[in-house]
């Protein structure tokens, strides 16, 4: 099948750091690659793939530094792939709501998959101008908001089986990886981690919106014997910081549409904490791949209990449920479920 993958320009393919949507994107890519289908991808130009690269961007944005006009060059690569349509047996959006005109507008059958969260009353019109544009969620719960949108799937991420092994030995810390920010809740978890008397190491970036609440609520919570902060870290550095952790810690306190580091660390073999919000309970094996608690404090009995899942069983669940292999196979039925002839409207 000859398919194109239209990937944000933000952080590149796969991202030199954080970025979620784009990892994703190039597990997806190289997995279609390695099943012997003709990928193409519109990412920036510093991306690094198996497929053909079309440069929309000669560089990440966020390695730009300050980008004001972010938009602009995904308007550049949304008419580059309008303009080589013909050549794509099936076109995947991953940029959010702003391909939907092009997805109307061109004759190649199309779908996006929507990354992030979607519980934005004005986002209720839009979606409903375009329930002809069919769309994937992450997870069911990221779709209750707009249940009048035009779904055809739920498709949960998945990671190449051998980015990660199993850890069997971990050392007596806990983790926290993603971002500093208030949806995250990096502050419970230190308070989680001070409740059992455990060191936590939290590995994560601070983007320019957050800087406020880090400097007010997250760097005072820093100057403590127990926490360690690492900072933002790569893919090359995930086996050895989710591995080795007694847990992972994601407290978080917003509508998580999946919650990349969830598989991470079970992939790891590493349990997981996390509050029941979002993708939470879809992702969790309540007392199999972790614990789904409601608050700090059962949160901590967790961290207590945690010793006594089973690391390999971990393992096996990512196996069975969060590969890359998985994931493109179910996208695999989704483009063929919507491959079908289109006739172009016929201008006035």
């Amino acid at each position: 099948m000859r398919i194109a993958q239209v990937a944000p320009l933000y952080e590149s393919v796969p991202p030199k750091l954080y970025g979620g949507t784009e990892r994703i994107v190039h597990y997806l890519v190289e997995e279609l690659v390695r099943q012997g289908h003709e990928v193409t991808l519109f990412a920036s130009g510093d991306s690094e793939t198996s497929a053909e690269l079309v440069s929309c961007w000669p560089r990440a944005l966020r390695l730009e530094g300050k980008v004001s006009q972010g938009l602009a060059p995904h308007l550049l690569a949304l008419e580059e792939v309008a303009r080589r349509e013909d050549e794509f047996d099936i076109v995947h959006f991953h940029v959010d709501y702003v391909a939907f005109p092009w997805a109307r507008r061109i004759a190649a059958p199309s779908v996006s998959t929507l990354h992030g969260r979607l519980d934005m009353p004005e986002l209720v019109p839009l979606f409903d101008e375009y329930r002809d544009h069919p769309l994937v969620s992450i997870s069911d719960d990221q779709r209750r908001p707009l249940p009048r949108a035009n779904w055809v799937a739920t498709i949960h991420h998945g990671l190449p089986e051998d980015l990660y092994r199993l850890e069997r030995r971990p050392e007596g810390y806990l983790a926290f990886l993603g971002r500093i920010c208030p949806e995250k809740r990096p502050d419970l978890a230190i308070a989680i981690a001070r409740r059992v008397g455990l060191p936590l190491k939290i590995a994560a970036k601070v983007d320019p919106a957050d800087r406020r609440y880090h400097e007010e609520v997250v760097k005072p919570l820093l100057d403590h014997p127990l926490v360690e902060f690492v900072g933002e870290i790569g893919e090359a550095e995930k086996q050895e910081f989710l591995g080795k952790a007694l847990a992972l810690l994601f407290p978080i306190d917003w509508p998580e549409p999946f919650g990349l580091v969830m598989i991470e660390a079970m992939a790891c073999g590493t349990p997981v904490i996390a509050f029941p919000r979002g993708s939470v309970p879809e992702v969790i094996d309540d007392g199999v791949t972790g614990f789904v608690v409601p608050d700090v404090e059962s949160a901590a009995h967790a961290v207590r209990r945690v010793e006594t899942l089973d690391r390999k069983r971990i393992r096996e669940v990512f196996e069975r449920r969060f590969t890359a292999r998985r994931m493109a196979e179910d996208y695999l039925r989704v483009y063929e479920r919507i491959r079908r002839p289109q006739v172009r409207p016929v201008a006035a």
